[in-house]
């Protein structure tokens, strides 16, 4: 996007009445390059279909159909609909949609096809938005987003580390996260009070067993992080994990190598996966 680019979004928007709306978590990029830094990032070419999620004011859908087969565009507020319109005229290789991601069918979408997710995401929607894409087995290649910094240091975050918790093991347990860049709040308008990220997950081939007992292995996980600051023998016990006895469930440790006293923070996704293997015995 050019700089005329963007001073004929701020036209646009002007024209059609738009006012940017904090429960939708609205800020739009105001730097051109960042923009191809982030196709680049999701490395679109013209065989991919593209979904991507809050597409704002089109100036970033503009670039990924510059470059993808095709582009699904999912907005949620309908004020930005004649807004998407206008901009988007010229663009016959792309969808809008008014509707709550959340509540879209994306296999309806996409048939049979990979994909590649963009997004812009509000920090209140992050979490639902990402593991909705995970664990639904959607049949996406990556994922890029732009989210606020410490949520992709919490994607990105190893076991040890003061960010790791139940949103990096599910990242890691289905994806290989990295954080490309950082991006500055003046970066948007209306400006944030936090900084930005843009992390790329791209999907890992998993096998039909780690399919099917993931929603065990995440059992074990949510109960753990519930109570991060108890011992996992203690968490385990107070959630009743299984129907398991506080004695059954320091003997699962033990089996899995684990000191009754360890605490969630400690464990890596492979420690999570054999201690579940030893509590379902």
């Amino acid at each position: 996007m050019a700089d005329q680019d963007y001073r004929r979004m701020q036209e646009v928007l002007a024209r059609h009445d738009f006012h940017f709306k904090k429960k939708y978590g609205q800020n739009f990029l105001t730097r051109p390059q960042l923009l191809n830094d982030i196709a680049d990032g999701a490395k679109v070419t013209e065989s991919d279909t593209v979904i991507e999620i809050g597409p704002g004011a089109g100036t970033l859908t503009r670039v990924l159909a510059e470059r993808a087969k095709r582009v699904i565009a999912i907005e949620i507020d309908e004020k930005l609909i004649p807004v998407l319109d206008e901009t988007l005229a010229d663009c016959d290789n792309v969808t809008v949609i008014n509707a709550d991601i959340l509540k879209v069918d994306l296999d309806e979408l996409v048939s049979d096809e990979s994909v590649k997710v963009v997004a812009n995401l509000p920090y209140y929607i992050t979490t639902p938005i990402i593991m909705g894409l995970l664990e639904k087995n959607f049949p996406f290649e990556n994922i890029t987003v732009m989210v606020q910094k410490e949520v992709a240091e919490r994607m990105e975050a190893v076991a040890g580390s003061k960010d790791y918790g139940a949103l990096s093991l599910a990242v890691e347990y289905y994806t290989r996260p990295q954080i490309l860049f950082y991006v500055p709040p003046e970066y948007f308008v209306p400006r944030p009070k936090v900084g930005s990220a843009v992390i790329s997950l791209e999907k890992k081939d998993l096998t039909d067993q780690m399919r099917e007992q993931a929603p065990e292995v995440f059992t074990v996980i949510r109960a753990a992080f519930n109570q991060r600051r108890k011992s996992m023998v203690n968490a385990l016990s107070n959630a009743a994990v299984f129907g398991a006895s506080r004695e059954e469930i320091a003997g699962a440790l033990e089996a899995a190598g684990l000191e009754a006293g360890i605490r969630a923070e400690k464990l890596t996704l492979d420690d999570f996966i054999r201690l579940t293997e030893c509590l379902k015995g």
